[in-house]
């Protein structure tokens, strides 16, 4: 076997974890915990943002957002909180979810607008998702989601 050939097939085992263990690093600095929701049959992987600052970037500068992953807002009180996607790139769905994991209603967001998107009803937390994801599953307001209990506390 020729060096160049082993060479590609030692790379190719060390990228998939065949070839022994891969190193394993930490995530960049600022990037948001991760939270595992469910909505219906569905897990979530959602980005936390449960800062100001994290509240206000949101997903703004972002190009793509892989299926079954979002973002959830959580907010310090239950108020009628709104969205807007001024900086945003992706077209998303963004549903206003109660203290309890009941959702109030749901908002379809078009990319780079300042158009507001409010929760029907006051609203603990917002989930982020690609556009039409929620219409897509069936799921709609009255919908119960999991893991909002678990999201640590607005700071």
């Amino acid at each position: 076997m020729s060096g160049s050939i082993r060479g590609w097939i030692f790379a190719l085992l060390s990228l998939t974890g065949a070839g022994g263990a891969l190193a394993q690093t930490a995530p960049p600095p600022g990037t948001p915990p991760v939270a595992e929701l469910g909505a219906g049959m569905y897990r979530i992987a959602a980005e936390v943002a449960d800062t100001f600052q994290a509240r206000q970037r949101g997903l703004m500068q972002r190009r793509s957002m892989p299926l079954n992953h979002g973002m959830v807002f959580v907010f310090p009180e239950d108020a009628i909180h709104c969205m807007w996607m001024k900086n945003t790139y992706l077209p998303l769905s963004v549903a206003f979810i109660d203290a309890d994991g009941g959702l109030i209603n749901i908002a379809d967001m078009q990319p780079q607008t300042e158009d507001s998107h409010c929760a029907a009803a006051p609203a603990r937390f917002a989930l982020e998702m690609n556009l039409g994801w929620f219409a897509a599953r069936g799921i709609g307001p009255g919908a119960r989601l999991r893991g909002f209990d678990r999201l640590p506390p607005a700071r």
